[in-house]
C-alpha cells in the first residue's frame, strides 16, 4: 500500500501535467499582508460613515455594521438592503483598505523575485510546449500579475497597455520578434475587479496601474460581497470577463485551487458540474478547507479529487475514497510553496 505521501505526490504531479487552470483564493494572497476577509469586515465597520446622508441611509449602516459583529461580511451583505451611495461607500472604503497592501507587497516583489510562489509555479507549467497559463479569481489584488512579472512573463487581464489601459474586445496576444511564436502569457480572469481599474465620470472602464493621488471622477471597480456583486455581473467589464472565465473553466484539463473556499457562485457552478460529469483531476490546498469545498470534494459526486490542510502534526490529506483523511506527517502540503518543493 502506497504512502500518502507517494499518494498526494503522484495525484498533484497528475494534475500539474494537465496544464491545470489555476482558482486562486484569498488564502493565497494573506501570506503576504493581504486583509482577509474578517479583517475587511472590521475595517469596514470602523471606518464606514453615514452621518451626511439621509436617515434611511444611517438606518441601513447601523444595520449592516449590527450584522457584522455577529456574522460574516458576505452575509451581513446579504441580509441589509444598502443604497447605491451606500454601496459605493462600501466599495470605496474597501479599495482604501486593500490597495496599500498591494503596494506594500508588490515592493517586497520588487525586492525579491522569488518571493511569491504563484512565480514557481508559472515556470513549472512554462516547462512544456504551452503558450499559455489561465487563472480565474475572486481576488482584487494583483500578486498574480507580479508573479507574473517577477518570472518574466506576460500578462493579460482584458486591458491594453500602457498607463492609461482601454479595455479589449478580445485577449491579447504577443508573438516573437519572429512573429510567428507566441509570447508565454499568464491569462488572469478577475471576475471581481482589480484595484487598478477605474470607471470615469463617463462610465468609462480603464485600467490604471498607478492611479492619480487626487481621484476626484474615478470610482474604483470591484464587486464587493453581497447581492451587489450578482447585479454587477449584468454589467461590463464583468459580463465579458465572466464569460470568459466560464468558457476557460469548461475547457480545463484540471484544476488547481490555492486558498479558493467554493463560496462564490461566480467561479464554482462551472468546475462543479464538470468535476460531477468527468474525472477532471483537480487538486485543492488550504489552510483550512471551508465548509463549502468539503460538502463538494467529500459529496460523492467529485471522483478525482486530491485536498490538502493543514492539521498539527502535518498535513491532513483526503481524496477520492478516502474523505475521513490520512495524515502526512512533517510536510506543510497544503503550502503552495511546499507543495511546489515536493511536487518538482
Amino acid at each position: 500500500m502506497p504512502e500518502p505521501l507517494e499518494i498526494a505526490v503522484e495525484l498533484g504531479q497528475k494534475c500539474l501535467q494537465g496544464n491545470p487552470v489555476i482558482v486562486v483564493g484569498s488564502g493565497c494572497s494573506i501570506p503576504f499582508g493581504i486583509p482577509s476577509m474578517p479583517q475587511l469586515a472590521k475595517e469596514l465597520s470602523s471606518s464606514l460613515d453615514a452621518s451626511d446622508l439621509p436617515a434611511e441611509d444611517q438606518d441601513s449602516l447601523k444595520a449592516l455594521k449590527a450584522e457584522i459583529s455577529t456574522t460574516d461580511l458576505e452575509s451581513a451583505l446579504h441580509k441589509v438592503s444598502l443604497s447605491d451611495q451606500l454601496i459605493s461607500r462600501v466599495v470605496q472604503a474597501t479599495w482604501n483598505y486593500i490597495a496599500p497592501a498591494d503596494r506594500k507587497a508588490l515592493a517586497q516583489v520588487i525586492r525579491k523575485r522569488d518571493l511569491l510562489p504563484l512565480s514557481r509555479l508559472f515556470v513549472h507549467l512554462f516547462q512544456s510546449t504551452h503558450t499559455r497559463v489561465s487563472i480565474v479569481t475572486p481576488n482584487y489584488d494583483r500578486l498574480a500579475e507580479y508573479a507574473a512579472d517577477a518570472a518574466e512573463f506576460h500578462h493579460s487581464v482584458g486591458f491594453g497597455y500602457g498607463y492609461i489601459r482601454a479595455r479589449q474586445a478580445v485577449a491579447s496576444h504577443l508573438y516573437t520578434g519572429a512573429r510567428t511564436t507566441p509570447v508565454r502569457t499568464v491569462e488572469i480572469w478577475k471576475v471581481h475587479g482589480s484595484l487598478d481599474w477605474f470607471a470615469d465620470e463617463d462610465g468609462t472602464v480603464v485600467g490604471l496601474p498607478m492611479p492619480p493621488e487626487d481621484m476626484t471622477g474615478l470610482s474604483p471597480v470591484i464587486v464587493t460581497p453581497g447581492v451587489n456583486k450578482y447585479q454587477r455581473a449584468l454589467e461590463e467589464p464583468f459580463r465579458s470577463i465572466l464569460a470568459g472565465a466560464d468558457l476557460t473553466l469548461q475547457s480545463a484539463g484540471s484544476y488547481f485551487c490555492v486558498g479558493y473556499g467554493f463560496n462564490d457562485r461566480h467561479i464554482q457552478p462551472k468546475l462543479i458540474e464538470k468535476c460531477n460529469r468527468t474525472r477532471t483531476p483537480i487538486v485543492v490546498l488550504a489552510k483550512t478547507l471551508s465548509d463549502a469545498a468539503k460538502g463538494f470534494l467529500f459529496s460523492g459526486r467529485c471522483s478525482n479529487f486530491l485536498a490538502l490542510e493543514d492539521c498539527t502534526d502535518g498535513t491532513m490529506m483526503y481524496r477520492a475514497g478516502d474523505v475521513s483523511g490520512s495524515l502526512i506527517p512533517g510536510k506543510s502540503l497544503w503550502s503552495l510553496n511546499e507543495f511546489l518543493n515536493v511536487m518538482i
